[in-house]
């Protein structure tokens, strides 16, 4: 597997990993100051794999090889 198509995995699987955080947890104003800690943490985990995707793309569109025009 190429390295850009490994950083494209991880990122999405970090999307759905600050989703499942951000969004499972309820926001209550008497919440566990660990579990706050949780969603926030779910918010950057998010944001971050959101970056970490589009470097892979930026990857793999670098990349990829242009092709060569003759000149006649």
């Amino acid at each position: 597997m190429k390295s850009e198509s490994l950083i494209i995995l991880f990122g999405v699987i970090m999307i759905i990993a600050g989703l499942m955080l951000f969004y499972s947890i309820q926001n209550n104003p008497d919440l566990d100051q660990i579990l706050k800690y949780a969603k926030h943490g779910g918010t950057f985990v998010g944001l971050m794999g959101i970056g970490v995707t589009m470097a892979g793309i930026l990857l793999r569109l670098m990349e990829k090889e242009n092709p060569i025009l003759e000149e006649y």
